[in-house]
C-alpha cells in the first residue's frame, strides 16, 4: 500500500503576532510531515530571528522545519531542509549545501522541470497551482493527471500546492499527491488555524 498523503504546512505571507503560539496550536491539533518558512522579500535578519522561535516548535513536535528560497542560510542555520522555486539560485549546488537534508523544488505545471529535478537530487517536487490562490499570483495552473503521471513513473514525493482546501483537496489525494501544501486553509480558518489542520487531516483521510 502507498504511504497515505499528508499535510505540508507553510507559514502565512507575513506572520501576525504571537504566531509562535498560532503555531503551537496548529501543530498540537494533527499530523503534519513539514512546516515551510515562506517569508517573501523579508530582510534576512527578520527571517533568521522567525526561524531561531519557529525552528524549535517544529521540531519538537517531529515536524520537519523547511526554509523558502534561501539553501545557504537552511544550512547556517540548522533547518531540515529547503524548499527553492525555478529562480531561487543554483539547485545542484543547493543539493550539495544539504547533504542528508530535504532539498524541494517548485516544478509548476511541468513534466519537464519536475524530471530535471529529480535527476538533481530533490527529495520532492512541488506541481501548482491547482486552484485559484490568494497568496501569490498563480502563473501556472496544473491538473491532476500531472500528480497521476508523477506517482506512476517516479518514486520521489510530490506536493501539491496552490488553494488547496479541506472542501477541494479529495481529487488531489486520489490523483497521487504525497503532501498536500496548505496556507489559507488552516491560518485563515473561522475558527482558528487548529481547526483548519483538524478539518485538512479529515479531509485527506476521507479522500485516501
Amino acid at each position: 500500500m502507498d504511504d497515505p498523503c499528508r499535510l505540508y504546512l507553510i507559514t502565512p505571507p507575513v506572520l501576525p503576532p504571537g504566531f509562535s503560539e498560532s503555531l503551537a496550536a496548529a501543530l498540537d491539533a494533527g499530523d503534519v510531515a513539514c512546516l515551510q518558512l515562506r517569508l517573501k522579500d523579508a530582510p534576512r535578519d527578520e527571517v533568521k530571528r522567525a526561524v531561531e522561535q519557529l525552528m524549535p516548535i517544529a521540531q519538537a513536535r517531529g515536524v520537519a522545519f523547511l526554509l523558502n528560497d534561501d539553501a545557504i542560510l537552511a544550512a547556517e542555520l540548522g533547518c531540515d531542509g529547503a524548499h527553492l522555486g525555478q529562480q531561487d539560485g543554483d539547485h545542484a549546488g543547493a543539493r550539495m549545501l544539504l547533504p542528508g537534508r530535504i532539498l524541494g523544488i517548485t516544478c509548476h505545471d511541468s513534466r519537464h522541470l519536475a524530471m530535471v529535478a529529480g535527476e538533481m537530487g530533490a527529495d520532492y517536487v512541488a506541481f501548482g497551482a491547482f486552484f485559484p490562490t490568494s497568496t501569490k499570483e498563480a502563473k501556472h495552473r496544473a491538473t491532476t493527471d500531472l500528480l497521476e503521471w508523477w506517482s506512476e513513473m517516479f518514486e520521489i514525493p510530490c506536493v501539491a500546492i496552490g488553494g488547496i482546501t479541506a472542501a477541494n483537496c479529495a481529487p488531489l489525494v486520489q490523483a497521487g499527491a504525497d503532501f498536500l501544501a496548505v496556507v489559507g486553509a488552516v491560518w485563515n480558518h473561522p475558527e482558528g488555524p487548529a481547526a483548519g489542520l483538524r478539518a485538512m487531516n479529515a479531509a485527506i483521510a476521507a479522500a485516501g
